[in-house]
Parts: structure tokens; sequence; C-alpha cells
């Protein structure tokens, strides 16, 4: 199944109307099941489900490497994964019924909050650097990557990349979703995430900061805007955050001695 449908519709306009064809981006639902308990229920694209049922555990510390994975199944007809995890790991009932509705796309859900997460999560001492020419030449790229987002407008993107290329790509109906599949995909096919960049199209909330830092990504890179207690975050655990990267312009928002100045100074 890929991540688009061709609908028919009524197009308008100001010399007249007409029937045509348009593409829209699929939208299913993907039960996370971990360790013969149902955890939780993601709206998403259909596809790269295993990715986003890893990424989702990773991102809620129910998971932390591949090798605790005892057994991953994907039921295609009702769109569940089932994980089982050699430390039998589960979230407590508390928690469970304590989800918090994020700020993504596509119902995101956590089961903590930043201030659960950030007391322990360790500040991130990378000393990982790239230009403002750098940026600039992968955020191109990344644009043109999203098949989806080109045919549809209605999906969100994400990848990790080293200074020179992109070296894995997703997207998603959510941001969040784009994200743990990126993670979830480096952790199963054991692609390192430290010392690398997180490009995302979306907002940069304190989520999103949380699930970079939970890798070790030294910088966040996207084309949309943070939030505050997202820079706060991203200030306190050493991550380099750029927004509205677009255009030849970027602003660099938290520890920016990460970025290498390109050209003149000026406004």
């Amino acid at each position: 199944m890929n991540n688009t449908k061709t609908v028919p519709i009524l197009r308008l306009t100001e010399q007249g109307f007409g029937n045509i064809n348009d593409v829209v981006a699929r939208e299913s639902a993907v039960t996370i099941v971990l360790n013969e308990r149902e955890l939780v229920t993601l709206l998403c694209s259909p596809t790269d489900l295993k990715y986003l049922a890893v990424g989702f555990l990773l991102s809620e510390g129910l998971l932390g490497s591949k090798d605790e994975i005892r057994r991953m199944t994907h039921d295609y007809r009702t769109d569940t994964v089932r994980v089982d995890t050699e430390r039998d790991e589960r979230p407590a009932g508390a928690a469970v019924s304590r989800r918090f509705v994020t700020s993504g796309c596509g119902g995101g859900v956590s089961f903590h909050t930043a201030a659960d997460v950030v007391r322990g999560q360790a500040k991130i001492e990378s000393g990982a650097e790239i230009s403002t020419r750098e940026v600039l030449a992968l955020m191109k790229e990344f644009q043109h990557r999203s098949s989806t987002f080109i045919a549809t407008g209605g999906v969100h993107s994400a990848a990790l990349c080293d200074r020179n290329r992109i070296l894995v790509f997703s997207e998603d109906i959510g941001r969040h979703n784009a994200i743990d599949k990126v993670f979830g995909e480096c952790i199963l096919n054991e692609v390192p995430t430290g010392d690398r960049m997180l490009l995302t199209s979306g907002r940069v909330s304190s989520e999103i900061v949380l699930k970079a830092a939970r890798r070790n990504v030294p910088i966040i890179v996207s084309r949309s805007a943070p939030t505050d207690l997202g820079l706060r975050l991203a200030d306190d655990l050493g991550v380099t955050l750029l927004g509205f990267v677009r255009g030849g312009r970027m602003n660099v928002y938290t520890h920016d001695w990460r970025i290498a100045r390109d050209g003149k100074q000026g406004c």
C-alpha cells in the first residue's frame, strides 16, 4: 500500500468548474501491542509501520535498543504491530491512563510530560558542526525528496543526515510519526544517530526536541517554527535548534557555535 489515493472531485475556479481527479494522502490507524498489552493506537500514513512502532517505543523510553526486541509481527488485516521485548517492559497502569495528547498532527500521544523525561536525559556534548551552506543544500534536497507531499500537500517529512547527504528519510501525516519512523529505521538497520542532524518539515515543540535528544542527535533543522518550551529544552539539553530554514535564510535559536557562518555579517 502506498501513501496516496486518487479521488474524484469538483474543481471550481473563476473561469468555471469541472470534474477532475485529485490525489490525497492516505490515513490509517495502527495499534501497537507491547508484551501482549495494547498500548496505543496512532493515526498515521499506512507505510513503514514497524519502523513507526519501534520509533514510538524508543521515544517513550519503553525500548532501548534493537537487541531488546525478542519478536515483532505486523498483522496487515488489523494493522496491529506486536512487539515482545526481553525485559517485558510495560508502562505502569497510571502512566497508561495518563496519556498526554501532544501538539502533533495525526493524534500525537505520549505517556510522559517534558518535565518527566528531561530529568533523566543527559546533556548532549557532541562537537558536531555544520556550515550554513551545507544546511541549505540539505534542506533543498529534503524538500524535493517527499513525493507524497509534492502530490498531496498533506504530509510531513523527517530525515536523518550527516553533513553531506540524507541517510534516512520518512514521511507521514503526523510530524511526530515521521520522526519516529526515521529513528525506528535507524535502530532496526543499525544506522548511528549520534553527531548527526534531524531535519523536519514541522513545528519543533518539546516532544520533538526530546525525541532527538534521546537518540543523541545534536542538531535539529526545521522549515517551521519552534515553541518556547522546545527552545528551553534544546538549550538545557545542548541541542542546536534551527527554524525557518527556507529561501536562503535560517534562524539559529540555541547553541549557535555548531553553525559555521558563510559570507559576511548582516541582516
